[in-house]
């Protein structure tokens, strides 16, 4: 079973939002993303300065298997995202929840309503897999 932190907040395709201190978020992929996509070789990340729109592709993962767009949980400002990842891709498979993190953003505020909290994440999961 894929691990679901309950500190977090999830979208239906299988983004994660971490809430920081100064209102601030970073984004990734769930644990669940990553095992489905397998060994990660290559990822894009969005553009320092760019502003996303809640539900628009922001960045590409890609593994052995196949390219996978991920969809921005919020919208708002890109304010760094994760340059570890262009070495390291695989950082995502071994820590999807901690180095494996994609993109910082400031939220626009809008959207919110649509994140799930981990309960709801964890029983999207299993009625995806009944």
């Amino acid at each position: 079973m894929s691990s679901i932190p309950d500190d977090l907040q999830y979208t239906p395709t299988h983004e994660w939002v971490r809430r920081l201190p100064g209102g601030e978020v970073d984004i990734g992929i769930t644990d669940h993303a990553q095992h489905a996509l397998g060994d990660l070789v290559f990822v894009e990340l969005p553009a320092v300065g760019r502003t996303l729109s809640r539900g628009e592709p922001c960045a590409v993962v890609e593994s052995v298997k196949a390219a996978s767009d991920v969809l921005s949980p919020l919208g708002g400002l890109v304010l760094a995202g994760n340059t570890e990842l262009a070495g390291r891709p695989e950082l995502i498979n071994q820590e999807p929840y901690g180095a494996g993190w994609l993109a910082r953003i400031r939220p626009s505020g809008a959207g919110d309503g649509v994140l799930l909290s981990a309960r709801e994440y964890a029983d999207l999961l299993a009625r995806e897999t009944a």
